[in-house]
């Protein structure tokens, strides 16, 4: 499987395809891709919308390479996945779409918790256009830029966590989603320390492929 990450931070990539190789254990192999051009970190429409030429182009090379079962679009709004599908034959995930789709299963409202609020207008759409409106309860924000939580891991953390607990506390969502590729270890360490179930983006997408793979 070969992991996307539609940003340009290596050390994204790094992370991303760890909690990849983690998740599927000795199910597939999992190769990291940084695109070449592009924001460090997509942030609003725009850096969503520029992505998706580069994601496409990144999934392109890695098919015609040869050695890729499948891949894993590595951001929250699935730049280029659409496309990569009609595209090349094998399996696409986005993480955005895995993880809302498994935050939903059996009906259960969730909630999404995230950094980015120029992108609040677009993650409303994608739930929309995923046929999950009715159970989705509402997105809540970390307080602070993007940025700058990206640079301190226990503020990350102690942000998250506020908007979580705002999540189950004043929406009613059962499970909360971490919005974006980015926030992976940060979700991961979520998990012990809310009571509520959360969905991670890059396990929810491995699964997803692969159930895709052998359904």
């Amino acid at each position: 499987m070969v992991l996307i990450n539609p940003n340009t931070s290596t050390a994204t990539t790094a992370m991303m395809a760890a909690l990849a190789r983690r998740a599927l254990g000795d199910a597939l192999p999992v190769r990291g891709v940084t695109v070449r051009r592009g924001p460090r970190m997509l942030t609003d429409p725009a850096a969503l919308r520029a992505a998706a030429p580069e994601v496409l182009a990144a999934g392109l090379r890695a098919t015609a390479a040869g050695d890729c079962a499948a891949l894993l679009v590595g951001a929250f709004g699935d730049p280029g996945a659409a496309e990569l599908r009609a595209a090349t034959g094998v399996p696409v995930v986005g993480l955005g779409e895995a993880a809302l789709r498994e935050a939903a299963v059996g009906g259960t409202p969730f909630g999404i918790a995230t950094t980015t609020p120029l992108l609040a207008e677009a993650i409303a759409a994608q739930v929309t256009a995923l046929g999950l409106a009715d159970r989705y309860t509402g997105l809540r924000l970390t307080t602070g830029s993007p940025e700058h939580l990206s640079a301190d891991p226990q503020l990350l953390l102690d942000e998250l966590g506020r908007a979580v607990r705002a999540c189950v506390e004043r929406d009613g969502a059962r499970a909360v989603v971490i919005g974006g590729g980015p926030l992976g270890e940060a979700a991961q360490a979520l998990r012990t320390r809310c009571a509520v179930r959360i969905v991670e983006p890059v396990p929810a997408a491995c699964r997803a492929i692969v159930r895709s793979l052998w359904r």
